[in-house]
């Protein structure tokens, strides 16, 4: 299961979906035993198969460990680690999918002028080397000013890397998917009231802007081949023009709006999974 300080106002729904995958298991015939991270961490993990919701920085480091020595694991701990905002920042814009223009800098550099050379003056401050724990790991500023002071905090918590991602207009979706199957499901968070921090708030109101939901599913299906994470979430921005950029891409989110649906999809991916990895 997720550590409690990894799921930020989602505590309760993180731990929905992750029971109600391990009932769909157990209904298709699976012995299913669910552990913490802090018993992962300690070694009292010796499964050949694991799926798991795991974020702690030790946590990846063992998984990832498990997985070389010829577990499967899903998600990958590689994967969950790809997700973490610098490596998903240069991996997503390495591959060519529509991503904001971002700047990757150490928390203690000056970047007033870099941002207003590079007409950033609304954007989002982001942790760079970790997954967010906190409401403030992902910050909006107004300005290049803001945005500097926000850096400064970022360092004062120790927190040496940050990306910065210019700030989209459009209409902000949410979506969840699950490699190898159909199940794609999108919505407007705005108009659920779905919200870690109330940040929907800045795009407000989504004005149903005309756009492909094809291409979106098409999009994070090989944003989610590149991350190397089958069980995935994230957001979106959609402009005025329907042109769609991924804004934020999860190993594995709560999936509240959906999971009902959702887990029986998640289900038979590791079952398909566990198949094909005792062929090997």
């Amino acid at each position: 299961m997720r550590a409690g300080a990894f799921s930020p106002n989602h505590i309760g729904n993180d731990t929905a979906i992750f029971n109600l995958v391990a009932e769909q298991l157990r209904k298709r015939g699976c012995e299913v035993r669910i552990y913490s991270e802090e018993q992962l961490i300690a070694g009292a993990v010796d499964n050949d198969v694991v799926l798991n919701m795991c974020r702690e920085r030790r946590s990846i480091e063992v998984l990832q460990e498990m997985e070389d020595k010829g577990a499967l694991v899903i998600n990958s701990g590689y994967g969950i680690e790809n997700c973490t905002r610098e490596r998903m920042t240069r991996l997503l814009l390495g591959s060519g999918i529509p991503y904001p223009d971002s700047l990757i800098v150490n928390t203690d550099e000056a970047v007033r002028d870099r941002l207003r050379r590079g007409n950033f003056e609304r954007c989002w401050i982001k942790r760079g080397e970790s997954h967010a724990m906190h409401r403030e790991d992902v910050s909006y500023a107004r300005h290049a000013e803001e945005a500097q002071e926000i850096l400064q905090e970022f360092f004062l918590r120790g927190i040496k890397r940050a990306v910065i991602n210019r700030h989209l207009e459009g209409d902000l979706i949410k979506f969840y998917g699950v490699a190898g199957s159909n199940f794609f499901y999108w919505f407007y968070p705005f108009e659920q009231n779905h919200s870690k921090y109330g940040d929907e708030q800045i795009n407000g109101k989504p004005h149903h802007d005309k756009f492909d939901a094809e291409k979106l599913k098409a999009m994070c299906q090989k944003a989610s081949e590149v991350l190397g994470v089958v069980i995935y979430g994230g957001d979106c921005i959609v402009s005025p023009e329907g042109s769609i950029n991924i804004i934020d891409f999860n190993d594995w989110p709560s999936f509240a709006p959906c999971r009902q649906d959702a887990a029986p999809h998640i289900a038979r991916y590791v079952i398909n999974a566990i198949k094909e990895h005792k062929k090997r």
